[in-house]
């Protein structure tokens, strides 16, 4: 028998998941050690240099409010940054950051390596140990044994991974890393259900080969916007690296269809299922046959390297496939690849076998997060892993664990799919799961999740006095808005004409002239005499909840209908073969998912309004009955 060490928590795996989990775990006191198959892979981005974009950036934001560490590690490490959908409404704003892959890895290494009760231990972990339904130690491929109280999964794309092109298999993790070949057998052993996935990436091309003058230039906001509420705004800004735009044409599809029997996609050769929403170039060309071109963005890899990264053209064709095919790409006709393109297939788990609380059902101690869970993204993996890290803590505290529901963040939301919906393939967070996203919004996650940060034990004290001060220096500016009115003086009539606005014939409040669409805070300010100097996050928050107040209104309400769902609990051990009435399928599901509330039911496939009806009544029955 090998070393045999002890400590609170193991965590498997140092991706954007494993980070997040070592570090909750270990400020919260527990004294931790994170295993990773090479150092070097802290932290690591093997497929899109940036952090964040649609949906993904509220993930990083609500990571940040709860105390986790992602958004200040981009907001260090960022070569350009832009907020998406600036033309629509604020519930799906998205920040998106161009990351320095190189700057972001050390930095992050550097914090973990420097966080108490937190050691980095390079080694493989082949096998988890389990008595009695109970976490007892991991054991390495070695066979060194470090017993534990918990274990988080967070192996991301590594289990008996292998990499693709062409016939070019090869067993590796991501960037040629070695795969985690052993712990797969060792979950099964353990009754653990485990499903193939796979996912890609674009190939890599030397940026000194690249034609910009053939391309548009994309450059980041003149006004850049962190992605920490702890970020100071004005040391942020800087000067930015541009990306570029680009399209396939129809020779390059041409090209790809000529070869679709080379791509082990389309071969046969991969087994797994790959994201619906992140196709392969292959896959884009022939389920939407009818475009006769698709965007390439060409975006750099760090600050330091000419690497480019090509956004949009992910692929399994052969290396000869994939030369041919860039080279008919406005700009890239020259273009050298630096790291071709590959598809990679993994092993994770069948996520319905865990808790919201992201431990699993049958096997306390061990809980799971990130692209282990099925899910896709360094944002799910980091929005999964502090949730895992925090409820691994609390677990070892004796204390109830955290659960964020559907109404309170996309970080809910995106747990709750995971752990009660069947997904067939690798789950992306998108604006529109989220049924409350008008409250949901990123520019809010602080407002909705600091003071359960701080609860936890993950905000300090400053930063919680400084969320206060914030709560009511809105409210404040509200009611000041709402309680100031101005007459239809010339001045005012000619403010109005000037901004396409309708004149008034009797006194207004600014509230109300707020909530005109040609209007906003900054506007009005010009009739405001008394307006008091504000931080730019307390006047933006003003500004979004007078203006959408009737929505906001109403979305409140349907959260409370939401809320009285969730509330009728469900007993952990419920025998469903005894609800009378309740159709077959139902009793399988709920039998197999054991949801803990009538709300978390209403959300299973297979589970009718029909059969929700009659479970309502029994637990109702039941109650009246004591039992």
């Amino acid at each position: 028998m090998g070393i045999r060490e002890s400590c609170d928590v193991v965590v498997i795996g140092a991706g954007h998941a494993g980070c997040e989990a070592a570090l909750a775990a270990a400020r919260l006191g527990m004294k931790t050690v994170i295993f990773t198959v090479s150092v070097d892979s802290i932290a690591l981005m093997p497929c899109n240099p940036n952090i964040g974009g649609s949906s993904k950036g509220h993930l990083v934001k609500e990571v940040d409010a709860l105390g986790g560490e992602m958004g200040k590690n981009i907001d260090q490490s960022f070569l350009q940054s832009k907020m998406l959908n600036r033309s629509k409404g604020p519930a799906v704003h998205s920040l998106r950051a161009q990351a320095d892959k190189q700057a972001y890895t050390r930095r992050m290494r550097k914090t973990l390596e420097n966080t108490p009760n937190l050691r980095i231990k390079q080694a493989e972990i082949a096998k988890i140990l389990v008595e009695d339904g109970v976490v007892t130690g991991v054991e390495t491929f070695s066979k060194a044994r470090y017993l534990c109280r918990a274990v988080i999964l967070c192996t991301g794309t590594y289990l008996k991974s292998r990499c693709l092109y062409g016939d070019v298999i090869q067993s590796t993790g991501p960037n040629g890393l070695q795969a985690a070949n052993h712990l797969s057998d060792s979950l099964r052993e353990l009754g653990i259900e485990l499903v193939r996935f796979k996912t890609g990436t674009p190939a890599r091309i030397d940026g000194n080969t690249v034609d910009y003058s053939k391309m548009e230039e994309q450059k980041g906001d003149s006004r850049i916007v962190p992605f920490s509420f702890t970020t100071d705004r004005e040391a942020i800004q800087k000067e930015q690296i541009s990306c570029w735009l680009t399209y396939t044409n129809e020779r390059t599809h041409e090209i790809i269809r000529k070869n679709l029997d080379r791509s082990p996609l389309f071969s046969g050769v991969i087994e797994g299922t790959g994201p619906r929403y992140c196709p392969s170039i292959e896959d884009k060309v022939v389920k939407f046959s009818d475009k006769d071109r698709h965007q390439l963005f060409i975006e750099p890899e760090g600050e330091y390297t000419n690497e480019m990264y090509i956004g949009g053209m992910s692929s399994s064709l052969p290396e000869d496939v994939q030369y041919e095919m860039i080279h008919t790409v406005p700009g890239l006709e020259h273009a050298e690849i630096v790291r071709n393109a590959y598809a990679i297939e993994y092993d994770c788990i069948n996520p319905q076998q865990l808790q919201l609380s992201l431990e699993m059902k049958h096997i306390s101690g061990l809980f799971s997060a990130g692209q282990s869970n099925g899910s896709s993204g360094y944002e799910e993996a980091a929005a999964q892993g502090i949730i895992a890290g925090i409820n691994a803590a609390r677990k070892l505290q004796g204390k109830e664990p955290v659960i964020l529901d559907r109404s309170q963040a996309y970080i809910g939301v995106l747990i709750d799919d995971l752990v009660t919906k069947e997904n067939h393939e690798p789950y992306r967070m998108m604006t529109s799961r989220a049924e409350y996203r008008l409250l949901l919004r990123q520019d809010n996650a602080d407002l909705r999740l600091t003071k359960i940060g701080y609860q936890v034990g993950l905000i300090d004290e400053e930063r919680y006095q400084r969320l206060l001060e914030k709560e009511k220096a809105i409210q404040k500016e509200m009611n000041r808005l709402q309680n100031t009115n101005i007459g239809g003086s010339e001045a005012v009539q000619e403010f109005l004409d000037r901004h396409g606005s309708t004149r008034i014939k009797s006194g207004i409040s600014l509230a109300e002239l707020l909530k005109r669409p040609e209007l906003d805070y900054e506007a009005i300010g010009e009739l405001d005499e008394s307006r008091p100097m504000l931080p730019e996050e307390v006047w933006e928050q003003v500004n979004i909840n007078l203006k959408y107040e009737g929505y906001i209104a109403r979305q409140m309400q349907q959260v409370e209908q939401f809320k009285k769902m969730e509330k009728k609990r469900i007993p952990v051990d419920l025998d469903y073969s005894k609800v009378g009435s309740l159709r077959k399928e139902a009793i399988q599901k709920l039998t197999a998912y054991r949801p803990i509330s009538i709300g978390q039911a209403s959300r299973i496939s297979g589970v009718s309004p029909a059969d929700l009806s009659v479970l309502l009544v029994y637990l109702e029955q039941r109650n009246r009955k004591g039992e």
